[in-house]
């Protein structure tokens, strides 16, 4: 079975799920320090740990460098957890409109 067909009909992660389930325990450090050492308040970080903010360019910056994986990483997660968001939302709108390569 290939990689594409075992991750098909999942959502795409929050970024938050990804720091809270893996990146932070393996770290081993308090979420205070790791605010701290973000340079942010911690209630930022557990907004986004609980999926209720959004990883910014800004923060993907943070923890891009924190996690030592680049901020396009971080950036990525967040997008691609957005198009399906977004999608979900839009789907009856966006099925409305005309595809103008199909119509020639």
């Amino acid at each position: 079975m290939t990689r594409k067909s075992l991750l098909s009909g999942l959502k795409p992660m929050h970024p938050g799920e990804l720091l809270r389930e893996d990146v932070l325990p393996a770290l081993g450090k308090p979420k205070t320090e790791i605010a701290e050492l973000l340079g942010i308040g911690r209630q930022t970080l557990y907004d986004i740990l609980s999926e209720k903010k959004p990883v910014t360019t800004q923060m993907a910056l943070r923890l891009g460098k924190l996690a030592g994986n680049g901020p396009a990483f971080w950036l990525n997660l967040q997008q691609q957890h957005d198009l399906a968001i977004a999608a979900k939302e839009m789907a009856a709108e966006i099925a409305k409109i005309p595809n103008l390569n199909e119509a020639a």
